[in-house]
C-alpha cells in the first residue's frame, strides 16, 4: 500500500490531472451541448428553408455538396414570385417579436454579442438568449433573410458555456473560458472545422494580430466533441465536395493573387460600410421596432426578386438565406456561372445581409462573407484568366482563396479563416496563396472590422485589466491623478451624528475626514457607517458624536504614492474613494481620490497608447467597469462626484 501511495504521489506531482479532468469534463459538456444545438439548429433551418422555397416559392434553393437535404418537399408546379416578398417579411416579424419580447441581446449577428460578453460583461450571457437566438434565426433565415449560421450557433454555444459556468459557481475567468469554448465549439461543429473553431475562439476577440491563447485548449476540447456529435448526424465529410484543381506551383501567380487581395479587401470595406450604414438607418427610422425587421425582410425579398427577373438564373436567389448553392457550383465543377451572375450575387449579398441583420433580424455574418468572397474571387479569377491564361489556369482557385481573404479583411481573423476555408473545402493545396492573400488583405484592412465589440489587444480588454492596467498607467502618481480643485466635506469630532448627516447631505462623497480644531486629520468614517448608525438607532442622531463613529484614517494615500498602490487599496477594501494627504505630514489632508479619477487617468493614457499604435478607432467602453471597487462616482469619469461645499 505504501508503494502504491508513493507511486500515486509521484504521478500527481508529474502530471496535472486536476486540470486534465476539469477541462475534459467541462469542455466535453459544452461540446455536447453545442453539437446537439448545431444539429437541432441545422435541421430546423433546413426544414423551414426547404418548405418555404420548394413548396411555396416553387424553386430549389440549392445547397453545399456535403449537406444533402435530410428532408424534401414537393416543388410547386409554378414559380410564385410574390412569396419572395412575403416570406422574409413574415420571418422578420417573428424574429423581431421574439428578440424584442424576450431577449434584445439576440438581435443582429450573435458572434459580436458573444465577444462583447467576453470583454465587458464578465462572460455572462442570460439563459434565454441562446433559446431566443435559435428560433429567431430559424425564422429569419429559413424564410429567406440573408445571413450565416455561425453567428447564431456561436451565441448558442457561448451561452451554453456561460450558463454552465454560472450554474457551477465558477470564477469569472473560467466563465470567460467556457464562453469562448462554446463559441468555438458551435463554429467548429456547424462548418465541420474543429481546428478552425478552436483558433477562431481565441482570435476573433481582438482586432490586432493577437490571440487569446488561454482559451484555445478549452475551445479545442469543446470544438472536437461538438464536431464529433454534429458529424455523427451529418457525416464527417467536408462541407463543399468535389473541390479539385491544381494547387499553387507558379510563383508568377503571386501577382494576380495580390490583385485578388486588394479586391476582396475593398469588398470587405464596402460590406462593413453598407452593413453599419443600414444598421444606423434602421435605428434612426421612426417606426415601431417590431416593424423594422418586416421592412428589412420585404426589401431583402425585393432585391432577390429583382435580380431573378433580371437574369432568370436561380442562383442569383442565393442573395437570400444561406446562399451556399452558387459556391458549390463554382468550387465543385457544377454548371458554369457567368461573370455577371457572380458580381450580382456578390454585391446583392452585401445589400440583403445588411437589410436583414441591420433591420433587427437574427443571422450571422460569416456565411455571407464566404459567399461574397467566393463570388468576388471567382469573378477576379475569370477576368485574370482571360488576360493571362498561362499564369491563371484555375479560376475556381480564386474563389477558395477569395473566401479566406474576404473574411480575414472583414473580421481581422486571418489564421482561423485560412484553416476554416481549407477544412470546409478539403483543399489544402492552396495554403500558400491563401496565406499570401489573407496577410495582404488583413494588413490593408486593420482599421475596420465587422465585429465592433473586438478590442485591439489585451491591453484594451477589461478581461485583462488587472494584468495591464498599471502597465498602461506607467509611473503615474496620485498627485497627477486626483482633482486638486475638487471641494470636499470634512466634519469635526464634536459634531452630533445628526449634524454630520446634515453637513454631508448635499454631497456624493463617501469617505469623510474628521479634523480636529487645528485642522489636522484625526480620523475618518464611511457614509455607510453613518447611515447604519442612524438607521439602527434613530436616537443616536442627537445623542452620539462623530468621535464615537470615527476610526483611524486608514483609507488614505500620500500624494507621491503610485496610483498602483491606490488601486490595490481600493480593490482590497471595496471602496472607490481614498483621502490624499501631504507627504511630510499625513495628518494634513489635500483632497479626495476617487475611482473615477483613476479610471479617467487610465483612459487618457490608453488614448496615448492608442495614438502611438496609430489606431484610428477607439473601442467603445474600453475601460468601463474596470475597477470593480465600488459604485457611484466611479462609474462616471467626468463627474466630480461631490458638491462644492467645504465644512
Amino acid at each position: 500500500m505504501r508503494g502504491l501511495d508513493s507511486g500515486r504521489a509521484v504521478l500527481e506531482r508529474t502530471f496535472d490531472f486536476r486540470n486534465f479532468w476539469t477541462w475534459l469534463f467541462l469542455g466535453a459538456v459544452v461540446g455536447v451541448i453545442a453539437g446537439l444545438g448545431a444539429i437541432l439548429f441545422q435541421m430546423a433551418l433546413e426544414v423551414t428553408r426547404l418548405f418555404c422555397f420548394q413548396s411555396l416559392v416553387g424553386i430549389d434553393p440549392g445547397h453545399p455538396g456535403g449537406e444533402p437535404p435530410l428532408v424534401s418537399f414537393p416543388i410547386a408546379e409554378t414559380f410564385s414570385p410574390g412569396w419572395l416578398l412575403v416570406l422574409p417579411a413574415l420571418g422578420g416579424l417573428g424574429a423581431g417579436f421574439l428578440t424584442l419580447r424576450f431577449a434584445p441581446e439576440a438581435r443582429g449577428h450573435g458572434t459580436d454579442a458573444a465577444i462583447r460578453a467576453y470583454h465587458r460583461e464578465a462572460g455572462a450571457i442570460r439563459w434565454p438568449v441562446p433559446v431566443v437566438k435559435f428560433f429567431a434565426t430559424v425564422l429569419s433565415m429559413g424564410t429567406g433573410g440573408s445571413g450565416g449560421r455561425e453567428g447564431p450557433i456561436a451565441q448558442i454555444g457561448a451561452g451554453a458555456g456561460s450558463v454552465l459556468a454560472m450554474r457551477l459557481g465558477l470564477s469569472v475567468r473560467y466563465r470567460r473560458w467556457l464562453l469562448a469554448a462554446g463559441l468555438g465549439a458551435g463554429v467548429g461543429a456547424i462548418f465541420r472545422a474543429p481546428l478552425a473553431g478552436a483558433i477562431f475562439a481565441g482570435e476573433v476577440l481582438y482586432s490586432d494580430p493577437e490571440v487569446e491563447t488561454e482559451v484555445i485548449l478549452p475551445a479545442a476540447v469543446a470544438s472536437i466533441v461538438a464536431y464529433a456529435v454534429f458529424a455523427a448526424k451529418y457525416g464527417y465529410g467536408h462541407m463543399f465536395t468535389d473541390v479539385t484543381g491544381p494547387g499553387f506551383s507558379n510563383p508568377l501567380e503571386l501577382g494576380p493573387y495580390a490583385v485578388l487581395a486588394v479586391v476582396v479587401a475593398a469588398g470587405a470595406a464596402l460590406y462593413i460600410h453598407v452593413f453599419y450604414g443600414a444598421d444606423g438607418f434602421f435605428r434612426r427610422l421612426r417606426v415601431a421596432d417590431w416593424l423594422k425587421p418586416v421592412i428589412g425582410g420585404f426589401a431583402t425579398g425585393a432585391v432577390g426578386l429583382a435580380l431573378y427577373l433580371l437574369v432568370s438564373d436561380r442562383r442569383v436567389l442565393d442573395v437570400m438565406s444561406t446562399g451556399y448553392g452558387i459556391l458549390q457550383d463554382v468550387l465543385g465543377g457544377g454548371p458554369p456561372v457567368g461573370l455577371g451572375v457572380l458580381l450580382l450575387v456578390a454585391f446583392g449579398k452585401i445589400l440583403t445581409t445588411s437589410l436583414t441583420i441591420g433591420s433587427g433580424g437574427s443571422a450571422g455574418v460569416f456565411g455571407p462573407s464566404m459567399v461574397i468572397g467566393g463570388t468576388l474571387g471567382a469573378a477576379v479569377g475569370q477576368v485574370l484568366h482571360s488576360w493571362v491564361p498561362g499564369v491563371v489556369q484555375a479560376p475556381a482557385n480564386y474563389a477558395i482563396v477569395g473566401m479566406a481573404g474576404f473574411f480575414a479583411a472583414a473580421a481581422n481573423t486571418p489564421l482561423s479563416t485560412i484553416i476554416m476555408v481549407s477544412e470546409m473545402t478539403g483543399n489544402y493545396e492552396l495554403l500558400v496563396p491563401a496565406v499570401w492573400v489573407c496577410a495582404l488583405s488583413f494588413l490593408v484592412s486593420r482599421r475596420w472590422s465587422i465585429y465592433r465589440s473586438q478590442v485591439p489587444s489585451k491591453v484594451f480588454s477589461p478581461a485583462h485589466f488587472a494584468e495591464y492596467a498599471m502597465v498602461v498607467m506607467g509611473r503615474a502618481r496620485v498627485s497627477e491623478v486626483y482633482k486638486k480643485n475638487r471641494r470636499f466635506a470634512c466634519v469635526t469630532p464634536d459634531m452630533t451624528l445628526g449634524e454630520a448627516m446634515r453637513a454631508t447631505a448635499e454631497t456624493r462623497q463617501r469617505i469623510f475626514p474628521v479634523v480636529g480644531p487645528d485642522g489636522h486629520l484625526a480620523g475618518a468614517f464611511h457614509i455607510g457607517e453613518l447611515m447604519h448608525a442612524l438607521h439602527s438607532d434613530p436616537s443616536a442622531a442627537e445623542r452620539r458624536k462623530v468621535r464615537d463613529l470615527m476610526h483611524p484614517a486608514e483609507l488614505r494615500v500620500r500624494s507621491s504614492d503610485p496610483v498602483a498602490r491606490a488601486h490595490r487599496l481600493m480593490a482590497s477594501r471595496g471602496v472607490d474613494e481614498l483621502m490624499v494627504t501631504e507627504d511630510r505630514d499625513p495628518t494634513v489632508i489635500l483632497g479626495i481620490l476617487t475611482g473615477a479619477d483613476v479610471l479617467l487617468a487610465y483612459n487618457r493614457r490608453l488614448a496615448l497608447v492608442e495614438a502611438e499604435e496609430g489606431l484610428a478607432v477607439r473601442p467603445e467602453g474600453s475601460a468601463q467597469g474596470l475597477l470593480g471597487a465600488g459604485s457611484g462616482s466611479a462609474g462616471d469619469p467626468e463627474d466630480e462626484g461631490h458638491s462644492d461645499q467645504q465644512t
